[in-house]
C-alpha cells in the first residue's frame, strides 16, 4: 500500500503570485475573445441592431481594459519579484545573514 501524500503547502505570496502569473497568461485568451465578440452580433436579420460606432466604442473599451489589466498585473507580478530578492537573502531560520553572530563562519 502506498503511503499517504501528505498536502502539499505553498506560501501565500507564493500562491499570490503564481495566480497571477495564471491570470496573466490568461489575459491574451479573454482579450481575443472580447475582441471577437463584435463578430458575433452581426446579423443577417437585423443588420441595422449592431452599427459600427458601437463597434467602435466597445473595442476601444475593451482595449483600455486590456491595458489597464496588463498593467496591473505586471505591476503585482513586478512586487512579488522585489519582495523574493529580500527575502532569498535570509537563511532557514528567517535571519538575513547580517543579523547572525560574527564568529560564526
Amino acid at each position: 500500500m502506498k503511503p499517504k501524500a501528505s498536502a502539499l503547502f505553498l506560501a501565500r505570496s507564493l500562491y499570490r503570485k503564481r495566480r497571477l502569473s495564471d491570470a496573466a497568461k490568461l489575459l491574451p485568451i479573454f482579450g481575443a475573445v472580447l475582441l471577437l465578440l463584435p463578430l458575433l452580433w452581426v446579423h443577417q436579420s437585423a443588420p441595422e441592431r449592431s452599427s459600427t460606432a458601437t463597434n467602435w466604442v466597445y473595442l476601444f473599451i475593451v482595449w483600455s481594459f486590456l491595458i489597464l489589466a496588463a498593467a496591473c498585473l505586471a505591476k503585482s507580478l513586478n512586487k512579488f519579484e522585489d519582495g523574493d530578492d529580500q527575502s532569498s537573502n535570509k537563511n532557514a531560520s528567517g535571519r538575513s545573514p547580517e543579523s547572525g553572530r560574527s564568529d560564526a563562519l
